[in-house]
């Protein structure tokens, strides 16, 4: 029996579009997993909410020019979790790294931003964190938590071990995170230097710190964007991104080297559905980017 089997049960299907698992280039997993969250909670149902909300907006992108139904596509189910954050972690690093080895581009719909330390554990070497995150989640201990969605990135960088990690729309920190990022050599962009700078100022730094990077771990905390376009988020912060900005630089920046994504932190009781659309809309963003490129190059 593999771990996708004996983890993962069947859900509603993401966009309601599916290929068998052996066609399909790219898996969705959800993980509804949200027991370190330290303000509100509720993200353990947001699989449920954002595959809804795939299910009543159009799949095409005007950005790629791609349209999800072209997009070969297969929903796995949601991950069996546990109270047990360390047991979670271990078996989502399993199933994504049997994703990997069958050569498909795992999409994770969290779940709590905790589940990107199981994710990333799965690359293995010579690979790039780019995170869009209000906060840079790099605190060694919260609430007597060392592994906790405030201190995940932290343990990625000492447990995962990525060539470079980079974090986008930063605007929540601590004097212990920024510590600790110069002394990492972890770099982030503040929504204040995006809106200087500008998407294409923006994109082409995030290009030059990847570098040679030949494989990217994509997350996007959906608290990235300002409370007003997504507001029932776990913590929401002010002075987000807007929705345009977000989604070009976005698009922009996503890929071929994509090698797996996550979309976390959408707690869909605090709203009306709103933000479990934008999140929707999202993956099928960085759905398309990816497959225009991976196009582009074949």
């Amino acid at each position: 029996m593999s771990y996708r089997e004996l983890y993962v049960s069947p859900s509603s299907i993401f966009s309601g579009f599916q290929k068998p698992f052996t066609e399909a280039s790219y898996v969705m997993l959800g993980v509804p997993f949200d027991v370190t969250s330290t303000y509100r909670t509720g993200a353990r149902f947001a699989p449920l909410a954002i595959r809804e909300a795939s299910l009543n907006i159009e799949t095409y992108s005007l950005r790629s020019k791609m349209d999800i139904e072209d997009i070969s596509l297969h929903d796995l189910g949601d991950l069996h979790v546990t109270s047990d954050a360390q047991e979670t972690l271990k078996r989502l690093e399993k199933v994504v790294r049997e994703l990997l080895a069958s050569e498909k581009i795992p999409a994770l719909i969290g779940g709590e931003h905790t589940v990107t330390l199981g994710a990333a554990q799965a690359i293995g070497k010579d690979f790039a964190v780019l995170d869009f995150d209000a906060h840079l989640d790099l605190r060694d201990e919260y609430m007597n938590l060392r592994t906790s969605h405030t201190t995940f990135m932290r343990r990625i960088n000492e447990q995962a071990k990525p060539d470079k990690i980079i974090e986008i729309g930063t605007r929540a920190v601590c004097k212990e995170e920024l510590a600790y990022a110069k002394k990492a050599d972890i770099n982030f962009t503040t929504t204040q230097q995006i809106r200087k700078e500008g998407v294409e100022k923006t994109a082409a730094k995030i290009d030059r710190l990847l570098g040679n990077t030949k494989k990217v771990y994509l997350t996007v905390d959906m608290d990235v964007l300002d409370p007003a376009f997504a507001p029932a988020v776990q913590n929401p912060e002010p002075d987000g991104l807007c929705v345009h900005m977000f989604y070009e630089l976005l698009s922009t920046v996503t890929d071929a080297r994509v090698v797996a994504f996550d979309v976390v932190e959408v707690a869909p009781p605090y709203d009306n559905g709103v933000t479990s659309v934008q999140a929707a809309k999202t993956f099928f963003e960085i759905l398309s980017a990816i497959e225009k490129t991976r196009k582009q190059q074949s």
